[in-house]
């Protein structure tokens, strides 16, 4: 039996009632275990305990029925991480209504765009975003039903709320019943309506949070990574109200400063970040910056693979391990993982327990161990399907309920396995495959350099070969003498193939929300030189 195959066994099996509807476990079971008194919010603005929690869901559930939005109907979320994303997302799902959160840091074209994909009857949004969210609206004209602010003057989200009643019954629904949607990131194109069930958020909680990160009743968790995708919403929400735990929100977009600040002031015991933020903070701590962060038990990171040497260097500085792993929009979370006891530095860990994975060759064959092909996965969490891309859901939603990730995966002798770039980002150089990240892991080694993604690129006579986009740390100057010295650094710790034939010294790489650098986006830019 392969490891995959065991872990998939091993899983703890899970309980649905008849009926079931998800906000009966995340929300009403904690008055009925005696935690409403207990603070389940936490944030700069106060703090919500679980009866508070339980009852504005109620109310919200009742004020979105009030509006006469029906049941099936979908409600999209523009909304900062706050009380109100989590009265909003329970009390739409404990109605029967589905809740649609949306990326805060997008503009006004792709709310537009989403509005009028998912056909929407409702939008609702944080007065921060209105910039970007009213120009959509105006955009979409008569299609949209209604949209109303999260608060403020008027008639807002807070306000109906506020008037509505407190007593609400849970609208009867089942495991596989569609219970919320979440856009793809965006990573390689326009997003994509991955449409979640009922048990997803079960699964993901248990199988992860509980059974691979040990989380707890007694765990305060903080995820720089927002609500409002995937790796966030599991992190700051589903995670903490399954084990009936804490959850520390941070409204402004996560900064070295802004998260070591809610650290200190809060003490979480786990923390949740993406690579980008830990090199962000890595080089705060270089620089003088002293947080205390002796509260946390662990540090998780996802969105895109961890370096080992960001590993080697937070472990150093911090005396912390991060755990790495891979996730999913359409998983909904990690699949697999490090955990506290087994991470290996530069490895994605092992498949998590409940989740089945193969790595197969263009043909759908398995490779032999140690080649690289596409990861697929198997797990009781994968979305259902993508709303209105039927071709897209077949080339991803395969036969037997496996889901091909997108992702270049290599698995070891040892059952690690190893992230190589995405799919379309591989590259063949000199007639060999290459992987764009242990390029930019070789990099990103070196002390003058914060940051780097690698593209293919065409030469002059047709060939391809490795392109590289580099962020210098603070205080270094871009000159012909730094290119030497990392042409060299890479020559000298890669096969010969491998080095960036060109390199550009840029400000900031192009990325999604979740911090994944946005390859597509530089070769375009590449096929313009």
């Amino acid at each position: 039996m392969t490891s995959a195959a065991a872990a998939a066994l091993a899983a703890k099996p899970l309980d649905f009632p008849p009926g079931f509807n998800a906000a009966v476990p995340f929300i009403d079971r904690h008055l009925a275990e005696g935690r409403g008194a207990k603070v389940a919010i936490r944030s700069a603005s106060g703090e919500v305990t679980y009866g508070e929690l339980a009852e504005r869901v109620n109310r919200c559930g009742n004020a979105l029925r009030g509006l006469g939005i029906e049941p099936g109907a979908r409600v999209l979320m523009i909304v900062k991480d706050c009380p109100e994303f989590f009265y909003l997302f329970w009390g739409a799902i404990k109605a029967g209504i589905v809740p649609v959160p949306l990326n805060t840091l997008l503009r006004s074209g792709d709310y537009q765009y989403m509005i009028e994909d998912s056909g929407c009857a409702a939008l609702f949004y944080s007065p921060e975003f209105a910039a970007e969210v009213e120009p959509a609206l105006a955009g979409v004209g008569g299609k949209l039903g209604m949209a109303l602010r999260t608060e403020g003057e008027g008639k807002t989200l807070r306000s109906l709320i506020g008037a509505a009643s407190a007593e609400l019954s849970a609208s009867p629904a089942s495991p596989t019943a569609e219970c919320f949607w979440l856009y793809s990131s965006g990573s390689t194109g326009r997003p994509k309506g991955a449409v979640h069930l009922h048990r997803d958020m079960v699964v993901t909680s248990q199988y992860y949070g509980v059974d691979t990160l040990g989380a707890r009743e007694d765990d305060v968790f903080f995820s720089a990574a927002k609500l409002f995708f995937a790796y966030g919403l599991g992190n700051g929400m589903t995670f903490p109200l399954w084990v009936g735990g804490t959850a520390v929100l941070l409204e402004s977009r996560p900064s070295p400063d802004s998260t070591f600040e809610t650290i200190i002031r809060f003490r979480p015991t786990l923390y949740f970040g993406v690579p980008t933020l830990y090199a962000a903070q890595l080089q705060a701590l270089d620089q003088g910056a002293k947080p205390d962060l002796s509260s946390i038990r662990y540090c998780v990171s996802a969105g895109e693979a961890l370096p080992a040497e960001i590993f080697r260097r937070w472990k150093e500085k911090t005396g912390l391990t991060i755990l790495d792993g891979i996730g999913s929009t359409e998983a909904l979370h990690i699949f697999i993982s490090n955990s506290g006891g087994d991470s290996k530095p530069g490895s994605s860990g092992r498949p998590v327990v409940g989740y089945e994975t193969r790595i197969v060759d263009d043909g759908g064959n398995p490779v032999p161990v140690g080649e690289s092909g596409r990861l697929h996965i198997r797990g009781p969490s994968t979305a259902a399907y993508y709303w209105n891309q039927p071709e897209k859901t077949a080339a991803t939603m395969l036969a037997d309920g496996w889901v091909n990730t997108g992702d270049t995966y290599y698995c070891d002798a040892d059952g690690y396995y190893y992230y190589c770039g995405r799919s379309d980002d591989m590259m063949k150089v000199g007639g060999i495959w290459c992987s764009p990240f242990e390029i930019e892991a070789k990099l990103v080694e070196h002390p003058k350099v914060f940051e780097a993604a690698v593209v293919g690129r065409a030469d002059a006579d047709a060939l391809v070969k490795p392109e590289a986009w580099i962020v210098l740390a603070e205080g270094v100057v871009a000159d012909d003498g730094v290119k030497q010295e990392l042409l060299q650094h890479c020559k000298s710790g890669l096969a010969p193939y491998k080095y960036p034939r060109w390199i550009h010294f840029v400000d900031e790489l192009p990325k999604t929300a979740t911090g994944k650098i946005q390859r597509f986006k530089l070769r375009s830019e590449a096929a313009s030189h």
